[in-house]
């Protein structure tokens, strides 16, 4: 765990590498229960079987808000045990993301206490909302907490932080160390990166990776809370090999390795499928859509294999699109 006070020293080095977001798997006639050794397998698959670097508990793919407060510390003890099994210096992102400060600042205490290395904040989305909103959220929660602190900026807030407004914050709260951009405008890395260097910057839209802002230092050398575990396989790496490209400057053979190992056509086609491009809408399906990918690939999704209520599950012609997708990507069998 990085506290607070080095949070700004640790991050360029230690924020790195290929972090899963992971689903939370399900059980029960209702889903009532989590699934801790389809999670375990889960972790162990990433860490393990694709050597991926790190794992990202309780966030937007794993449902938070779907969860009790005491789902979510279990959720994430039975992860970071796993983990540390598995991968020992494997980097852990919590997502502390809650309506309710109190929660917040609880759970961003207990993933200190478990191992995690850093909490990422999501803008208040309920109600309050807009940067003195942030603002409120950072300024309880740094003043009860000791740890290193991201911000996530995600349509999913319905809302987001400008550039400006993420450095401003930066410059108050020294422990926000690291931004992951989920907005899909990598315009908006760039101009944060030029008023605020010192951020770790994730920008969601790999096109941006491809145009050199890893070379040109914009953003770091990790994918921080991604899903490469569905887009790949430990036989065919697609992704890995892709971002190996990338992080060794290789980027004229990075852009034709996107097309040319159908990495596009997939990405592409699983978006679609999902119902959204996170730019035009939010995703409706969340876990039900990750999950429904996973299964695809034999990865373990609980006996419940959807959201819990009120996300809806996905419909079958949506999960037939994912099941077209991987076909056509060669990472299932034609048959």
């Amino acid at each position: 765990m990085a506290r607070a006070s080095e949070a700004r020293q640790w991050a360029p080095g230690a924020l790195r590498g290929l972090v899963d977001s992971l689903y939370t798997p399900f059980s029960g006639p209702g889903g009532e229960h989590v699934d801790e050794g389809a999670l375990r397998t889960l972790v162990t698959h990433c860490l393990g079987a694709l050597d991926h670097d790190g794992i990202w508990v309780g966030g937007l793919c794993g449902e938070a808000w779907a969860l009790s407060t005491e789902e979510r510390k279990r959720l994430l003890e039975v992860a970071v045990a796993q983990a540390r099994a598995i991968k020992p210096d494997a980097l852990i992102e919590a997502c502390p993301a809650s309506t309710n400060v109190l929660e917040t600042v609880e759970l961003t205490r207990h993933a200190a206490a478990t191992g995690a290395d850093i909490c990422f904040l999501i803008p208040p989305y309920f109600e309050a909302s807009g940067y003195e909103s942030m603002r409120e959220l950072l300024t309880y929660v740094a003043a009860r907490t000791d740890m290193a602190l991201g911000l996530f900026n995600t349509p999913a807030a319905k809302w987001a932080l400008t550039p400006e407004e993420c450095a401003r914050l930066a410059d108050e709260f020294p422990a926000v160390c690291a931004v992951k951009s989920g907005l899909f405008r990598p315009s908006h890395s760039a101009a944060l990166h030029r008023i605020a260097p010192e951020l770790v910057i994730w920008e969601c839209e790999m096109l941006a990776y491809r145009g050199g802002f890893l070379r040109r230092g914009i953003t770091a050398a990790g994918i921080l809370g991604g899903t490469a575990y569905l887009y790949e396989t430990p036989s065919n790496k697609l992704y890995s090999e892709q971002w190996e490209l990338l992080v060794s400057d290789k980027l004229s053979e990075a852009i034709d390795h996107w097309y040319d190992s159908g990495l596009d056509d997939l990405t592409t086609s699983l978006h679609r499928a999902f119902g959204a491009s996170n730019v035009d809408a939010p995703y409706i399906h969340w876990g039900s859509a990750f999950k429904a990918a996973a299964y695809e690939l034999g990865l373990p999704v609980g006996d419940y294999p959807r959201s819990r209520p009120p996300q809806p599950a996905l419909p079958d012609a949506m999960r037939a699109l994912v099941h077209e997708a991987y076909r056509q990507s060669g990472l299932l069998p034609s048959s």
